[in-house]
């Protein structure tokens, strides 16, 4: 089809790789009856295959997330713009660095993402793993962990050309790879081939200095760690959604590694409570790392599946889990998920079980949350997915579910409304948050102003907010 055609010619990396009935699945999704009644089997079609596109690409803005309970915006702005200066002045190339504050989001800066650039392969070839891959299309250098073949001489100081492993299936250690990869850039080897492969520990540390990536942006690394925190756009805008007050008790279900917590105490001014659950040990850890870095007090993390959190006696006062019911004014259920919303990621090897196994867990953490929700209380529900089961559906059977809920306008509102298919009203769509890139993904190029373009280019993400009656 001709749409198809034009959007591959605009494309540097191909469709995003899914099992095909995964595909199919998603296909159902986006040309559902709804859908097609609304906009047409042309339109639904297009949009659909600019969804597997533009997956398969990094979002057009580097958000970074600001703490300025510590220091005002312009301030920070000023100091990252120093650090990457800096780092710049380390690289081979002279790229100026812009920073942009967000108009509508107080907290957010804004850093365009140069790509994809005309940058010459190689023939001496490094191959990493799809996840290390795609960090580097968003500003990171390789870690050595990432590395899965590498050539058969290569010492610290070589350039090398850097590929990403799309189906997994190179064999570690290798000398070469004639599978299914894509060139992400040229670095310079930071590691001995030795040092990665033949030593009896672990390689750490940066494997390779990216100095021409296929899309410039900075990285983050050591740069500003307690002022500036890399996070998606949307993920900001949850916390905003949720509406954190000082003196509160607010609970994040599902909080590794710690972002959106974080984000809700210094929303806060670090005055209340902010509880954070985390059913695995070592990544709640992680939270409690991030709180000190960022120098919160008002965090407390608890190792606890949140299913299990909602105590059956209502007089129930111990300090962590599990609690008595009506125990917090906010709740956030930012739920597990598919993740297909994702960007760059340009294969997904997961089985259509795999990606339909999420409802069930929503649903039961959903329970817990409005049983530990006040009356009065505020509930958001989020998640990085695109699909309906996981979003609409979920608020569709929420509202039908629990009569005391009822749905809230969301501020700020920069998504686009939610998608039809769950049999949701007019109304109802448009209190919903759905970031859509696929909705304005060839318009990405035009004159749009910044901002709105930051904005429409993002990861695919849901939001829904919940009053409780």
């Amino acid at each position: 089809m001709f749409f198809s055609a034009q959007m591959e010619e605009m494309s540097v990396f191909p469709r995003i790789s899914l099992k095909p009935e995964v595909s199919n699945y998603l296909k159902g999704v986006y040309l559902n009856k709804e859908v097609l009644a609304a906009v047409g089997h042309q339109e639904a079609e297009c949009r659909f295959q600019k969804l597997l596109t533009c997956l398969s690409h990094p979002p057009s803005y580097t958000c970074v997330r600001v703490n300025t309970h510590l220091a005002p915006l312009e301030e920070i702005r000023h100091k990252l713009g120093e650090e990457l200066k800096k780092q710049m002045c380390r690289s081979s190339e002279d790229v100026q660095v812009q920073i942009f504050p967000h108009p509508r989001i107080p907290d957010v800066l804004l850093l365009p993402v140069i790509g994809p650039r005309p940058v010459k392969q190689l023939s001496s070839e490094l191959v990493v793993g799809a996840q290390c891959g795609n960090a580097v299309l968003r500003g990171a250098h390789v870690f050595a962990p990432g590395i899965i073949a590498s050539p058969k001489y290569m010492k610290r100081g070589d350039v090398v050309s850097v590929f990403s492993d799309l189906e997994g299936k190179c064999t570690r250690a290798a000398t070469s790879f004639e599978g299914k990869k894509v060139f992400v850039g040229n670095g310079v080897a930071q590691m001995d081939r030795s040092s990665i492969f033949c030593s009896d520990k672990p390689a750490k540390g940066i494997g390779v200095q990216m100095m021409e990536p296929l899309y410039q942006s900075p990285s983050f690394d050591g740069v500003l760690p307690s002022l500036a925190f890399l996070q998606n756009l949307p993920s900001v805008v949850v916390g905003h959604v949720l509406g954190p007050r000082p003196g509160e008790r607010i609970l994040d279900m599902c909080a590794a590694p710690g972002g959106k917590t974080c984000h809700i105490a210094a929303l806060m001014g670090d005055q209340g409570e902010v509880v954070a659950l985390e059913r695995i040990r070592n990544k709640m850890d992680k939270i409690r790392q991030n709180a000190k870095l960022l120098h919160l007090h008002s965090i407390k993390a608890y190792c606890c599946n949140s299913i299990q959190a909602v105590s059956n006696d209502p007089a129930q006062e111990t300090e962590g889990p599990p609690f008595a019911p009506e125990s917090f004014d906010r709740v956030l259920l930012d739920a597990p998920c598919s993740g297909l919303g994702q960007r760059p990621t340009m294969a997904n090897t997961w089985s259509l079980k795999e990606v339909c196994s999420y409802q069930p867990l929503q649903r039961k953490l959903f329970h817990a949350a409005v049983r530990l929700l006040k009356k009065g209380g505020v509930l958001v529900y989020s998640t990085c997915t695109v699909t309906l089961a996981e979003n609409e559906e979920q608020v569709a059977w929420a509202l039908d579910t629990f009569p005391c809920l009822s749905l809230q306008p969301q501020e700020p509102h920069i998504g686009a409304e939610g998608m039809l298919g769950a049999g949701l009203s007019p109304e109802q769509l448009r209190l919903l948050q759905r970031f859509s890139p696929e909705l304005s993904w060839d318009q990405t190029e035009t004159a749009a102003p910044q901002d709105c373009r930051a904005d429409r280019d993002t990861i695919g993400f849901f939001i829904a907010k919940f009053l409780k009656n």
